[in-house]
């Protein structure tokens, strides 16, 4: 066995290293920080890339022309890239766009054992973090790129989950008050005359 070769069949699992290029990781750290479909990604051109503005201009999505607000993270991830064609992940022939992800994301979910897990699900993720955040639907629907209301509204039961922080911080500092608890923060309500 020869543990100075990563890729020997032999190495130890936890010396074992996953590698993929730089622009199939780039994109699968796109779709995570931006929450885009996967063919907005594939296909985008570096003239679709405002980095002053910190966004992408799609021409074409599937709901039509669409604004992506980029954020720091995927600024970063833009910022690393070698411009070797027209497209920002370029496929074999840098003039055309990568086709897909299969490869890398099977490595990726293979490494990271997750079973199931598909590449549309990095867009999901995106959304329940927003909603689990707090973001309203309308807001995540509209960074989403989302043409109908309903198509955000499956979301809605992790918005619900700041209401019940909320809820149980309420309802915790109310129970410690019936109980004496001095650290209780209680205010006095005056009755109207």
């Amino acid at each position: 066995m020869d543990d100075t070769k990563p890729t020997t069949k032999h190495v130890p699992k936890g010396a074992r290293v996953t590698k993929i290029g730089p622009y199939a990781a780039a994109a699968l750290r796109l779709l995570l920080f931006t929450g885009c479909r996967l063919r907005e990604i594939l296909h985008l051109r570096w003239q679709h890339v405002d980095m002053e503005r910190g966004c992408l201009f799609l021409p074409d999505s599937k709901s039509g022309r669409k604004t992506v607000i980029l954020n720091a993270p995927a600024l970063a991830v833009l910022n690393t890239l070698e411009r070797v064609g027209s497209y920002v992940v370029p496929g074999d022939d840098p003039e055309q766009p990568r086709h897909d992800l299969k490869r890398p994301w099977d490595a990726v979910t293979k490494r990271a054992g997750l079973v199931g897990v598909r590449l549309h699900d990095l867009r999901h993720t995106y959304a329940s973090f927003g909603a689990g955040g707090g973001l309203g639907l309308p807001i995540i629907g509209r960074l989403l790129g989302h043409a109908q209301a309903a198509t955000t509204a499956r979301y809605a039961h992790l918005d619900n989950d700041p209401l019940r922080c909320a809820s149980e911080a309420i309802a915790g500092r109310i129970a410690a008050a019936l109980e004496g608890n001095p650290t209780a923060s209680v205010r006095s309500l005056r009755r109207s005359a």
